[in-house]
């Protein structure tokens, strides 16, 4: 049984000196790191598997701190781990450790957070409420709950002073990545750290928000992305601002579903109404559901899929979709579009400057996102995908990330919330092992081009 938790700590102070004390050990790692010569053979197999090391050392320091300091910067470690253009890789997998990391609250903060969003205790708005959490995460956590007229639901709470500890922790982080981040870690300048944090800022305040959450399934529920793509009705008169009720969903997260060994057809149905739905939604609906980590999707055992968790969701222009759907296009036709074709993708996407020449964008940035651009639209090089055999995310070695620190201005809203979704569904459908056909989604990406 899962232990109940204290609340977060909410003190300025306290967190400060969490934050301080991470600082502290990323130096005292660094300096052991360079002490020992571990860069002395750059470019060698034994300096690479010494800074991959590093990378770790210094991801699982900064996951620890925000482990304990949990809410919006325990979710914060979430969004910069999905970002493969700003932290090395190695950071990076060490902080994408932390979904599903909260432990449960215990029984007396839940009437706490009940009190003060209703006036009263759980038990007096349903007809039962299951006071022990079923599911956990870094904002809230949901408990299965039955309303007077008999219908099953999941009631999310969100842990209390989580808004509140926002404004700090993200002044700490950005403190410590502008301090120490870009000297040790080789992250781009502040004002490319700061366009990163004011976009996660943003995103943490729409996940804060309950209020904004069900009013964006509610869209999501009236603009359907696919048949077979389940959304849950909210139930408006048992939420608030920091709870959120809505119709429970049967189903199984992606590693539970697989251990029970789906055939193979009922998986594939599954695994196209994903693939499809998300492009239907970012290319024809012009939005995006921007959190598709295993936590919120459910398989159903009627063959469809249940979507969860709409705090962070990201509206798409069309030029965004015009230029990415041109980019992804330029590269996998073939032959391959010219390096003038794609420099010119970049730049109308907002991803480099307008200063960037042709010829560093081909000498330097080109090599750098090649194996990204790779991996991300490979599942379009074929009719038929299968997700099974699917690449892992590329690591990107020491060289080609100091590129993308050079040349690339950060991510834009869109772009980032894109990515994210993108690399959740990757994931999701890697993990599933479907099979899909993808000519449907080749035809949406050139439409789009038109």
């Amino acid at each position: 049984m899962t232990t109940p938790a204290r609340p977060p700590r909410t003190g300025k102070l306290a967190r400060t000196a969490i934050a301080g004390l991470a600082s502290t050990r990323v130096g005292m790692a660094t300096l052991r790191h360079r002490l020992r010569g571990d860069d002395a053979q750059a470019g060698s197999p034994a300096a690479t598997a010494a800074r991959q090391a590093h990378e770790a050392e210094i991801g699982r320091i900064l996951m620890g701190a925000m482990g304990q300091l949990r809410g919006t910067a325990l979710k914060a470690a979430q969004v910069l781990s999905m970002d493969a253009d700003f932290l090395p890789a190695g950071v990076r997998a060490e902080l994408a450790r932390s979904t599903h990391q909260a432990p449960a609250l215990n029984r007396a903060l839940v009437g706490k957070v009940f009190r003060q969003a209703f006036g009263c205790e759980p038990e007096a708005l349903f007809s039962h409420f299951e006071p022990t959490a079923f599911a956990a995460a870094s904002l809230g956590q949901v408990h299965r709950a039955v309303l007077p007229d008999g219908r099953a639901v999941a009631v999310k709470v969100q842990y209390p002073g989580i808004a509140d500890t926002l404004e700090t922790d993200l002044t700490l982080l950005r403190g410590t990545l502008n301090t120490v981040g870009h000297r040790l870690l080789t992250l781009p300048d502040s004002t490319v750290v700061d366009r990163i944090l004011g976009e996660i800022r943003r995103q943490l305040l729409e996940e804060v928000d309950y209020e904004h959450e069900a009013e964006a399934q509610r869209w999501f529920a009236a603009h359907p992305l696919h048949a077979d793509i389940v959304v849950p009705e909210v139930i408006a008169s048992h939420s608030r601002r920091t709870v959120l009720t809505q119709a429970l969903l049967h189903g199984h997260h992606v590693q539970a579903w697989c251990a029970q060994q789906p055939p193979a057809d009922v998986r594939n149905r599954q695994g196209q109404a994903l693939f499809d739905g998300l492009l239907h939604a970012a290319l024809q609906l012009r939005r995006t559901h921007a959190d598709l980590h295993p936590g919120n999707v459910l398989f159903l055992p009627d063959g469809r899929v249940g979507l969860l968790d709409f705090g962070c969701t990201q509206v798409l222009g069309r030029p965004f979709t015009h230029g990415l759907a041109r980019l992804w296009t330029q590269w996998t036709a073939r032959p391959r579009a010219d390096a003038a074709a794609l420099h010119g993708s970049y730049q109308a996407l907002g991803l480099t400057s307008p200063s960037l020449g042709l010829d560093v964008f081909e000498r330097e940035l080109l090599p750098a996102v090649a194996s990204v651009l790779d991996w991300a639209t490979e599942p379009f090089t074929a009719a038929r995908f299968d997700f099974a055999g699917k690449s892992l995310p590329p690591r990107v070695d020491a060289p080609r990330q100091a590129a993308l620190v050079r040349h690339l201005q950060g991510m834009t809203a869109e772009m980032m919330s894109w990515d994210r979704a993108w690399l959740g569904l990757m994931h999701l459908l890697r993990q599933l092992g479907a099979e899909v056909d993808t000519r449907h989604a080749n035809a949406l990406l050139a439409q789009e081009t038109a």
